[in-house]
């Protein structure tokens, strides 16, 4: 049975994760108030920023920022930004 949870990214009512995907209270943070859904969104947005950016995951600085950007998107609504990054429009 799927958990349900008020997703404060979609501002609505979602299936929850099946478990806590990321460590300490920001993990938990997540667990209880991001759904499935947003957590999928948020992926696709890292993956976008790692390569883009070139992120190293064993530099500490970079982390933090990949973090920061993640509490942005999820929490306060805030898009990615990659510099020169265009995103194709249908047509």
């Amino acid at each position: 049975m799927s958990r349900i949870v008020h997703c404060q990214y979609l501002k609505k009512e979602a299936d929850g994760l099946e478990f806590q995907l990321y460590p300490g209270e920001l993990g938990k943070r997540i667990f209880d108030n991001i759904s499935k859904e947003a957590w999928a969104l948020w992926q696709k947005k890292q993956i976008m920023l790692i390569n883009e950016k070139k992120l190293n995951m064993m530099n500490v600085e970079h982390r933090q920022f990949l973090e920061g950007a993640m509490q942005d998107f999820l929490f306060e609504g805030k898009d990615v930004e990659v510099e020169g990054y265009v995103p194709v429009k249908p047509q």
